[in-house]
C-alpha cells in the first residue's frame, strides 16, 4: 500500500440550493473539449487537428461472444460506428453519447477510451485533418433503431464479421483494441468519477461558517457543465462531502437524473484534517462497490482520495497520468477511472478533464 499523504488545508463551502437557470453556460462552452485519456495503448493529450469528432463501439456478449453494433449510412454507402462532429461547445464525450442517441436512439455509458482515428478531408477544395475519438459503450437503454437520414440499417456483428464489413480501413483500429481488451477481460467497466467541486465564493469576502460557503457565479456554470459531461458516465452512486460548494456542484446533475445523494462528513477538509484515514476508507468502500459512482470532495482532500485509486492501479502509464501535485485537479474538474469488473475493480484507464475559466 502506498504511504498516505495528510490533508492540507483549503480555500471552501452546504445546502442543497438548486442553482437557477440562468446558471446555464452557452451550449457548454465551461469545459475544454479535448481531455487527457490514458489506457494501456491509448495516450491522448489534446489534438491540433481542424476537424474533431467523437463516437462510440457499441458492445455486447451474445451467447458468450463479443459483438458490435455496426451502422450502415446512405450518405457514404458505408458501414460504420455511431460518430459526428462537435456542436460548439460540446465537449468530446458529450459528442460521442450524443452522437449514438440521435443516429440510432440509444442511450449509451462511456467505457475505456479507444484509440484515436486520424485521417485527412477535403473541405472547400482544401484539406483538413480530422481525428474522431472513441469509446467502448454500454447499451442502458433503448433499441438500436436507424433515424432513417443518417443511419438507414443497424447490425450487430461478432467481430470477425465487423472486420469485413467496414468500409475504412481506420475504424478497424478501435475495433481491434475492443477485441483485445475484451480477451485482457478490462472490457466490461465501471466508471469511479472523482469531482472537485466547482469555484467557490472567496474566503477573504465569507464571514460565515465555511461549510456554508457557496458557488461563485463561475462554478455554478461550472456545475452546469459538469452535470452534462458527468451523463456521459451515468454515475448512479453520487457521494459528496456535505458542506455547501460540493453539494451545489453535483445538484444539476441529481436533480436532472433524480439520483438520491449520499452526504459523507467523511469527505470534508475538516474530517480530513482531523483523521485522514476517513477519506481514504470512504473512497475505499465506494471503489469496492463497482457501480457508477461520482465521489465530490475538496482540494486538501484529493490527495487521500486519489492516492488511494493508486492502489488499484497495476499498469504503471497510468500511474504516471495520476495527479500528483497540489492543486491535484481545478475546482470542476474530473477525474474518470474505469474499473474493470472482471478484474475485481482494477483500473484500467484515466481520464481528466478541465474547467474552463471564464
Amino acid at each position: 500500500m502506498n504511504p498516505r499523504p495528510s490533508a492540507p488545508a483549503e480555500s471552501t463551502g452546504t445546502s442543497s440550493d438548486s442553482i437557477p437557470d440562468s446558471a446555464v453556460p452557452p451550449a457548454g462552452d465551461t469545459l475544454r473539449r479535448v481531455p487527457r485519456r490514458r489506457t494501456e495503448v491509448c495516450a491522448d493529450d489534446g489534438t491540433d487537428a481542424q476537424i474533431i469528432a467523437a463516437g462510440a463501439l457499441c458492445w455486447r456478449l451474445h451467447r458468450g461472444e463479443l459483438e458490435v453494433l455496426l451502422i450502415h449510412r446512405p450518405r457514404y454507402d458505408d458501414w460504420s460506428f455511431p460518430k459526428g462532429k462537435l456542436d460548439p461547445g460540446e465537449t468530446i464525450p458529450e459528442c460521442a453519447v450524443r452522437e449514438v442517441s440521435e443516429e440510432i436512439g440509444l442511450q449509451v455509458r462511456l467505457g475505456v477510451p479507444l484509440p484515436v482515428t486520424r485521417y485527412d478531408v477535403r473541405k472547400n477544395g482544401r484539406p483538413k485533418a480530422k481525428e474522431v475519438w472513441y469509446w467502448a459503450a454500454r447499451i442502458i437503454k433503448g433499441t438500436p433503431t436507424p433515424d432513417g437520414q443518417e443511419t438507414d440499417e443497424v447490425r450487430w456483428a461478432p467481430v470477425a464479421v465487423a472486420h469485413e464489413m467496414l468500409t475504412n480501413e481506420t475504424d478497424r483500429e478501435p475495433l481491434e483494441e475492443l477485441e483485445r481488451l475484451h480477451s485482457r477481460m478490462r472490457l466490461h467497466t465501471s466508471p469511479f468519477v472523482v469531482l472537485r467541486h466547482a469555484k467557490a465564493k472567496p474566503r477573504a469576502s465569507w464571514s460565515r461558517a465555511e461549510g456554508e460557503r457557496p458557488l461563485a457565479a463561475t462554478g455554478k456554470r461550472q456545475a452546469r457543465a459538469v452535470e452534462r459531461l458527468l451523463t456521459a458516465w451515468r454515475p448512479r452512486l453520487i457521494e459528496t462531502s456535505p458542506w455547501r460548494r460540493c453539494v451545489e456542484t453535483v445538484a444539476p446533475y441529481v436533480r436532472r437524473h433524480r439520483h438520491k445523494l449520499k452526504h459523507r462528513k467523511s469527505l470534508t477538509e475538516k474530517r480530513a484534517q482531523e483523521d485522514p484515514r476517513k477519506p481514504v476508507h470512504r473512497t475505499r468502500k465506494c471503489l469496492e462497490v463497482l457501480q457508477p459512482t461520482v465521489l465530490c470532495t475538496h482540494r486538501p482532500v484529493l490527495p487521500l482520495v486519489l492516492d488511494e485509486l493508486r492502489d488499484w492501479i497495476h499498469d504503471p502509464a497510468l500511474l504516471q497520468a495520476m495527479p500528483d501535485a497540489d492543486p491535484y485537479l481545478s475546482p470542476g474538474a474530473v477525474l474518470v477511472a474505469q474499473q474493470a469488473v472482471d478484474r475485481g475493480g482494477e483500473i484500467v484507464s484515466v481520464e481528466i478533464y478541465e474547467p474552463f475559466e471564464d
